[in-house]
């Protein structure tokens, strides 16, 4: 019996000291640093370009900047095709180094949509994010799937797993108006068919 309550000693003893020794520690935790945002106060505004191409380009001034830059490999006329259902012109390229693709939308021979797709294997996501925050600020909309940087005329987005894409807002603003009215008047035409019934 003795050493039953020796041993209760013993515990009580041992254990106390270290438990108030604990409570005295966590009272003086030192919080963490707080990281320094990556963005600027003032940021720059959106690029409406890359390199020499950007958008409001007209199709000749677009082949010329595609065939004087190394990074890509225009062909010429067999990069380009003419889209009849959209009435739209697509350039198409493959790319050296750090761009895989590029793709150049034009409406009426005009660039309205930029799109580079990068060699995930020479440069990674985060160094691209990081860079466009450093410059425009933080995105917009942030998701798994994109950042989004936008202005009145301007969309940049960075597109997993890599592709920057540039759009000019107010023709692919007015191209998706066009296409609701083109949709309504098909579906009116559609209800008054359906009404001869």
């Amino acid at each position: 019996m003795k050493n039953k309550w020796l041993f209760v000693f013993c515990l009580i003893f041992v254990f106390s000291p270290l438990r108030s020794g604990a409570q005295e520690v966590f009272d003086y935790l030192i919080p963490a640093p707080m990281p320094l945002p990556l963005a600027p106060e003032l940021p720059e505004p959106l690029p409406r370009q890359f390199r020499g191409l950007s958008l409001g380009l007209n199709l000749d001034d677009l082949q010329t900047a595609l065939t004087q830059d190394y990074l890509f490999h225009f062909r010429g006329p067999r990069d380009v095709s003419f889209l009849p259902i959209m009435e739209q012109t697509l350039v198409e390229t493959t790319g050296s180094s750090f761009i895989r693709r590029a793709h150049f939308q034009l409406d009426n021979e005009i660039v309205y949509i930029m799109s580079f797709t990068l060699d995930t294997r020479l440069i990674d996501h985060f160094s691209v994010f990081t860079a466009f925050v450093r410059r425009y600020g933080e995105p917009l909309i942030l998701n798994p799937r994109e950042a989004v940087w936008e202005s009145y005329e301007t969309r940049v987005s960075i597109e997993r797993p890599l592709t920057v894409k540039y759009i000019d807002r107010v023709v692919f603003d007015r191209l998706i108006g066009e296409s609701r009215e083109l949709d309504n008047w098909q579906m009116t035409r559609r209800e008054d068919f359906l009404a001869d019934f």
